[in-house]
This record gives C-alpha cells, structure tokens and sequence, in this order.
C-alpha cells in the first residue's frame, strides 16, 4: 500500500469518527438528563392545564424538557392497581424525582421506593393519613402540599345546605379504597349530623362500582357530595350525566368535581 492511500485511508477515518464522536456524545448526554416521572392518578384530559402549569414552571426555571431535563409521563385512568404498576416501573427506570398528586397514589410510590424524592402537588391531610411525619418537617422522602380537604369537608357542606334550600337527604360518594377519602366521608358525616340531615353513603373502589352506587339509591335525594379522589376525578362527566339520570329535584357535586343542576 502506497502512502499517498495510507493518508487517504487516514483522512478517512478520522472524518468518520469526527462525525460519529457528537452523535455519541449526544446520545451519551441525552442518557444522562435528569428524568421526572410524573405519575398522573386520572388522565391527560382531566389534569392538561396542571400538566401545562407543571411544563411552564420548569421552563420559567430553566428546565426545558427534552434539553436539559427528561419527563416520563404515565396515567392511571384512576385506577388503583395502576398506581403501584407506574410507581415500580418509575423505580425500574431510575428516575431522579417522582411528581404525582392525591393520597393514594402517593402511598403506592412510598410503597414503591423510600430513596427516591415524591413530590406531590395536592394531598387530603398528608399528616393525618401518615404521608410525612408533620407539615414543618415532612421527614422521609416526601414532601408536597397538603389541600386540607378534611378540614374542608363540613365548610362545604354547610355552603351545600344554603345552596339548595330545604336540604334534607344527602348522598355521599366515596372512593374508601383512598385513606384522604375515608377521613373526608366521617368528617362530612359528622357535620352532616350536627345539620340534621339523613346521609346515604355510597362507597365504592373501582370505576365499575359507581353506576351500581347509583342504582342502590331508591330513593330521591337533594344533593350529592363527591369525596375529591382521583377515581371519581376520571369518572366525573359519568357522575353527573348519572345524577341528572335520576332526574334529582337538584343535583349538586362538591369535593372532585363541579355543580350541576337539573
């Protein structure tokens, strides 16, 4: 071989690995971006101005997502068995933070790792369902806002009573499979007997329990209180289509979801 097709040979390939050495490079550094898994308990419809909120507070600190930070998004359509599915598939991928919302579905990532940070935007008393050990030092590896809820409960319920005059039956909606949920339903039940009013509770744990819920209501009542879950977020528009099915005098969801009147 002459060494006039050495050099060419040379020239070559180091062309070829001067072009191959950025897209390694690149892909090397594309690997190594900070990843976000955003556990999301309902569906991109139900939460897509918080996903939107969430994107643009990254970027206005300058997180842009596909540059210098990764986001793994994942819904579970407010299914339960789906929480603890995403959580252990959030620990398999090694993500750095895990961002998520709602009581249950921050128990299951707790279950799914104590090592990597939870952070969770929204929370019914994270104290008293034993999220963190208190809201000054959360302790452990999570932290979040809490929504008091709880302590909400009986405010809304007696804005529930001046809002349907004569209000005197009262159907109460809960997803008990969630332990916010649990201690929102007593407190709603408590108030509700200090107001004299006659509660019917509906518990269910699973998307398929809430039209035979419905079903199980005989009798007419004047309000229907909707304990705020994931759950019952994804099923909302089923929810009130079913309220105003059963031709309620006056149809009114609290707590997860909106007003409606028939």
């Amino acid at each position: 071989m002459t060494a006039k097709m050495k050099r060419r040979e040379f020239i070559t390939l180091l062309g070829s690995v001067a072009v191959a050495w950025p897209l390694a490079a690149r892909a090397q550094q594309a690997a190594k971006l900070p990843t976000i898994g955003f556990l999301g308990g309902t569906s991109p419809s139900v939460v897509s101005q918080s996903v939107a909120a969430f994107v643009q507070r990254l970027h206005e600190l300058g997180w842009v997502e596909g540059r210098n930070v990764a986001i793994e998004y994942r819904w579970a359509e407010g299914r339960s068995e789906r929480f603890a599915e995403i959580a252990a598939e959030f620990v398999r991928l090694k993500v750095d933070v895990i961002v998520t919302s709602g009581t249950a579905v921050v128990v299951a990532a707790m279950q799914a790792t104590s090592v990597i940070p939870i952070v969770f935007a929204a929370a019914g008393d994270p104290v008293g369902t034993g999220l963190i050990a208190s809201l000054a030092r959360p302790g452990g590896n999570v932290t979040g806002l809490s929504n008091q809820a709880v302590d909400l409960a009986g405010k809304r319920l007696e804005l529930l009573r001046e809002i349907v005059p004569g209000l005197g039956r009262l159907a109460l909606l809960g997803n008990v499979g969630n332990p916010s949920v649990v201690l929102d339903m007593r407190e709603v039940q408590a108030t509700a007997r200090t107001l004299g009013l006659d509660v019917t509770t509906l518990e269910i744990r699973r998307g398929e329990d809430i039209v035979p819920a419905f079903e199980a209501l005989k009798d007419r009542v004047d309000a229907l209180y909707v304990a705020p879950d994931p759950l019952l977020n994804t099923n909302r528009i089923r929810i009130n289509t079913l309220g105003l099915e059963r031709d309620y005098q006056r149809c009114t969801v609290f707590g997860s979801t909106s007003k409606v009147e028939a």
